[in-house]
């Protein structure tokens, strides 16, 4: 089954379209594309993605970052892949794993501390207002987290930072926009010559479908889809696999890695960033108002049942 899509129409760049003001600037409401409304601050009072304002999880992220930086390597990528890409581990539908999303929060982010089936229905119901006819982005929005179970024990109880976290490519140089960038120097990989060059294990315009992601729920929820034999659109298994990747769509790093069908995903992924980020709120959702749709699209894009 072969899905077409529209490719999202672009004035100016996505960071240009969201402007947060400053402090000494008015505060006017925020709006984005069809009309949903930014908030100025998170659910703690800071600026989004502010790594570096003191509040109490400050401390505990940038830890995660450092465990993360160190830990990340190619070979361990490569163990990971591996053994998770068995899918051997759970059998279950899609909505049931968005349920056992309850049981998780991100230690790794600053601007959320709900638990994650909020964050995923905040962000699918916000898409769905303003992209009313791309279904196959509502579903996305709706499973991009869901590679989170593996913090819990049935998948295997994996530390937050080999879960969640800001992902990376590992077997080339690590890019200075990478968040705590500085911990890095304690990898395996940082002094090895087959890894530390702007290209390392990869080539030019290689396509990043062959390029090493740092391990976590992005790619294991990739791999679950793909593997799972889902007919969403390559820009939905796209933003999946890299909507973490901000050293990527929010500081353009890595680009030569890329080839043409990763730059019309990349179109993709900008749009839905947006409101993966910023609609974090304190704002509830009716999840048995929803469920009814959201059941629909997992009907058409998933087979009943998956492998994990």
């Amino acid at each position: 089954m072969t899905i077409i899509i529209d490719q999202p129409q672009f004035g100016v760049q996505p960071e240009e379209e969201v402007k947060i003001p400053n402090n000494n600037e008015e505060k006017e409401e925020l709006v984005l594309d069809g009309g949903f409304s930014v908030p100025h601050t998170n659910s703690f009072g800071h600026s989004f993605r502010d790594y570096d304002v003191e509040s109490e999880r400050q401390e505990g992220v940038e830890n995660f970052y450092r465990l993360n930086h160190i830990s990340q390597s190619f070979d361990f990528v490569k163990r990971m892949r591996e053994e998770y890409g068995k899918l051997d581990k759970v059998e279950m539908s899609i909505w049931e794993c968005c349920e056992l999303l309850n049981e998780v929060v991100d230690e790794s982010d600053p601007d959320l501390d709900e638990p994650q089936i909020e964050h995923l229905l905040q962000t699918a119901e916000a898409i769905r207002k303003d992209y009313p006819n791309e279904d196959w982005l509502h579903l996305t929005a709706l499973i991009h987290d869901l590679g989170k179970v593996l913090l819990l024990p049935s998948f295997g109880e994996l530390p937050q930072w080999a879960v969640v976290g800001d992902t990376y490519p590992v077997g080339c140089a690590f890019d200075e926009s990478i968040v705590h960038h500085k911990y890095f120097k304690e990898n395996p990989d940082y002094k090895n010559p087959a890894y530390n060059t702007k290209y390392g294990a990869y080539s030019k315009g290689c396509g990043l479908n062959n390029v090493l992601m740092s391990w976590g729920h992005d790619d294991y929820m990739y791999l679950v889809a793909k593997e799972n034999g889902t007919t969403l659109p390559s820009a939905g298994l796209f933003i999946i696999r890299y909507h973490s990747f901000y050293a990527l769509h929010r500081s353009g790093a890595y680009k030569h890695l890329m080839n043409e069908e990763d730059f019309d995903n990349l179109k993709w992924l900008q749009v839905f960033n947006k409101y993966d980020l910023y609609s974090k709120s304190k704002v509830r959702v009716d999840v048995e108002k929803v469920k009814p749709y959201y059941q629909s699209l997992i009907d058409k894009y998933f087979p009943e049942k998956l492998r994990w």
